[in-house]
């Protein structure tokens, strides 16, 4: 494992910090929490397979919008957790177009089976039927947001310049 450099951890502040206020803007218009989402910070979620030192910045940035924006601290911990994860598997994606799959995937494992637990409270018919609801709602705003946001980014960050040494130095 390489060591982390005094610009990973620039790229990793900086990240947050975006992620950060993308999420609370997003939370003005309604869209940020809630079964309904469209939370444009998880564009950035294909960030580390451009660039792996973001994953610790996603997480942090997640973990920041959450415990701003999200009554329960439950989300704060698995919404958390759900980016750390994704974030690594985005890491390891063998191709650009598979990047945007590991924040889909696991979201839509563990954030609507979150919200049918705070719901529900307990695992029975009425807590899978909330999961399904969840699920439903949630992954089209997910898949917007990184698929076709995210894909944008993939698309054009290394046609910039000024990232082109960064790039190389993360393909390294």
């Amino acid at each position: 494992m390489r060591r982390f450099s005094v610009r990973d951890l620039t790229l990793a502040a900086m990240v947050a910090a975006l992620y950060t206020v993308m999420g609370y803007f997003a939370n003005i218009f309604g869209l940020a929490f809630g079964p309904v989402q469209c939370r444009f910070a998880e564009a950035l979620t294909v960030l580390p397979f451009l660039f792996p030192a973001a994953a610790p910045g996603l997480a942090v940035g997640c973990f920041l919008t959450n415990l701003l924006g999200s009554p329960f601290p439950l989300d704060w911990l698995l919404g958390t957790l759900a980016t750390a994860i994704a974030a690594y598997l985005t890491m390891k994606a063998p191709k650009w177009y598979l990047a945007a799959l590991p924040p889909i995937l696991v979201n839509a494992l563990i954030l609507p089976a979150m919200w049918a637990w705070a719901e529900v409270g307990a695992v029975n018919a009425a807590f899978w039927m909330a999961y399904g609801f969840h699920a439903a709602t949630f992954i089209p705003g997910e898949a917007l947001a990184c698929y076709v946001l995210g894909t944008l980014l993939l698309k054009l960050l290394p046609k910039i310049g000024a990232l082109r040494p960064a790039l190389e130095r993360a393909a390294q």
